[in-house]
């Protein structure tokens, strides 16, 4: 008797197979250049130093003086700067520093709003919560993943060596 016809394994779907999971799981390798969200990123850390300047303002306002209500506040809009700054700059852990800038004045606006709300003032309400523009955005683009890989600490390679320099010593030897 003769042996059984061999059944080859060619695929008859136009579609191509399924990837393996090892090639699934594997992630794509980060990009080279600046993310798109940096820029924005970095306007939206001035936006947040803008208002943390104009809310320093608003106290200094009614009583002049350098308190520490107003120290506060500078200190915030330097932090969201400098924070911007390193976002821009792909400096390490530059999204924490711009994070934290942001996290405060929002906390601080959602306070005001809730605080005119309980007092029925619905259109200080309104300006408060338009202020938390700022400090969302600043928050969400910090805290996205293209801005923390481009910040992260280890994203940058070795300067490389001079010529010359390596372990053989001196070049000319």
């Amino acid at each position: 008797m003769p042996p059984p016809p061999r059944r080859t394994t060619t695929r008859r779907s136009p579609r191509a197979a399924a990837p393996s999971p090892a090639v699934r799981r594997a992630a794509p390798p980060p990009p080279a250049g600046r993310p798109l969200a940096a820029p924005f990123a970095f306007v939206f850390g001035l936006l947040v130093a803008a208002e943390d300047l104009y809310l320093g303002w608003l106290l200094l306002e009614p009583d002049p003086g350098w308190h520490w209500y107003v120290v506060v506040s500078a200190g915030l809009a330097l932090l969201a700067v400098a924070g911007a700054v390193l976002v821009l700059l792909g400096r390490g852990r530059g999204w924490l520093v711009l994070a934290v800038a942001a996290v405060l004045p929002a906390l601080l606006l959602l306070g005001v709003a809730g605080l005119f709300g309980a007092l029925g003032d619905g259109g200080s309400v309104g300006w408060a919560l338009l202020l938390l523009a700022g400090p969302v955005g600043a928050l969400v683009l910090a805290l996205g993943r293209p801005i923390r890989e481009w910040t992260r600490p280890a994203r940058r390679t070795p300067a490389a060596r001079p010529a010359g320099t390596g372990r053989g010593g001196a070049a000319g030897r």
